[in-house]
């Protein structure tokens, strides 16, 4: 892994340059995923089937489209009893942690007698996208389905890959605790087009959100608009800081947890000590070897990892805040220390046992974070991704008559008479 020393001085210039360009990538395969969700806007089904024959080597059809009852029946047997209970668990916690962020409705009355606020409202339809193929993520199914039905989504739709017609079975049991609607068997960005405009077999939704690979990326940023997204999600990231007060191996062990995800994983060491950067980079070396899916882990090292050694702690947390990691883990003695520093970031794991594991499954909150800086300006998946909040305003007779002129004039000064004359017209009451 490489590591890196910087300074005060050539710390953002160092930083900023660590992450790939992926606009240009972007560019390249923007026009065939656009024809992709053309031709499911256009022709329905006809363009979903074929495309689903083309990728995932399965024929669809109307009457194979929809995962049925019996098929989730048979899942649920082929889990294991283990796993419906691990299962269970983060359910659980997830829904408790996202009721106890459920916002609330508010009017107050102003100095002039109006009434003001907001309401909450759930959206109605919701489709959510969960990825398939080099792993499953029953995990993404809680994670993403239950904020929506705590927020009391009215109708949550899946769809998911089933390369050569197989499903995971343990998605479809996360699908049944977690209360989903409807589970599709397709993929893809011709997926995110039939749930965008809707097919013949497929209903449309109002909000698509969930993870996926570029092209499912692409293709939510094409269909922004018609529908609502939750984020445009990039490879996996995580960033620790650490002072070297817990062993190299745990150190390693969570950079390989990333790692492992994708060959585009970002891992990213922060530490003020040298002697610390060095003995992590030799046990990566070592874990690496035992892992099994070694091979992408060790592309995600070469190619994107990272140890920056920096002068201090503070140093440390200024680099967090440049790079806006999805993951930050505070492996230090005092965490909530430097927490008092950090601006930006996905998810904030504070001290040495608070792997970041933990808030992949059973924590509670979404493990669907901002990636690729978005930290910077948003936040995790929640039952907010899932409320509209419309204002409320009535206006007193004491307040029309005491800010009926500001109203007028301002409508007049912008150049819209017929604002204006809607309150003059009224000014008689």
């Amino acid at each position: 892994m490489r590591i890196i020393r910087i300074g005060k001085k050539d710390l953002d210039s160092k930083v900023i340059g660590l992450r790939s360009k992926e606009s240009e990538k972007d560019l390249k395969l923007r026009d065939s995923v656009n024809k992709i969700v053309d031709d499911v806007k256009r022709n329905g089904d006809r363009a979903l089937f074929k495309y689903t024959e083309k990728f995932d080597e399965f024929v669809l059809s109307e009457k194979n489209v929809k995962v049925s009852r019996d098929e989730v029946e048979r899942a649920k047997r082929a889990v294991s009893k283990e796993i419906r209970s691990y299962l269970r668990i983060a359910a659980k916690r997830i829904r408790e942690y996202q009721k106890n962020r459920l916002p609330h409705g508010k009017t107050y009355t102003d100095s002039l007698g109006n009434r003001l606020g907001w309401v909450v409202r759930p959206v109605e339809r919701v489709g959510i996208y969960i990825p398939g193929g080099k792993a499953s993520y029953p995990s993404t199914v809680l994670m993403t389905a239950i904020p929506a039905r705590v927020a009391g989504v009215e109708h949550v739709s899946i769809v998911t890959p089933c390369p050569k017609g197989e499903i995971n079975p343990e998605v479809l049991f996360a699908a049944s605790i977690a209360g989903v609607d409807s589970i599709y068997k397709v993929g893809g960005a011709q997926a995110i087009a039939a749930l965008a405009y809707g097919t013949e077999s497929i209903p449309k939704v109002d909000k698509v959100v969930g993870p996926g690979n570029i092209y499912v990326t692409i293709a939510k940023k094409l269909v922004f608009g018609d529908v609502d997204i939750d984020m445009v999600a990039g490879p996996s990231e995580v960033l620790i800081i650490s002072d070297g007060s817990l062993p190299a191996e745990w150190v390693a062990a969570d950079l390989l947890a990333q790692a492992e995800h994708d060959e585009l994983a970002v891992p990213i060491l922060v530490t003020n000590s040298i002697r610390f950067a060095n003995e992590v980079d030799r046990q990566l070396s070592v874990s690496l070897k035992t892992l099994t899916r070694k091979v992408i882990a060790k592309k995600a090292i070469d190619r994107q990892g990272r140890i920056f050694v920096v002068e201090s702690l503070q140093d440390a947390a200024r680099v967090a805040n440049v790079i806006a990691p999805e993951h930050l883990e505070l492996c230090v003695r005092r965490p909530r220390s430097i927490l008092k520093m950090i601006k930006n970031a996905g998810a904030i794991f504070l001290g040495n046992i608070s792997t970041e594991a933990f808030g992949d499954y059973v924590a509670g909150p979404s493990h669907v974070l901002p990636t690729g800086g978005a930290a910077r300006f948003s936040s995790p998946l929640s039952v907010y991704d899932f409320l509209k909040m419309p204002s409320l305003i009535s206006i007193s007779k004491k307040g029309f008559n005491k800010l009926c002129d500001p109203v007028m004039g301002l409508a007049e000064s912008e150049g819209l008479e017929a604002h204006a004359i809607s309150v003059k017209v009224r000014c008689t009451l």
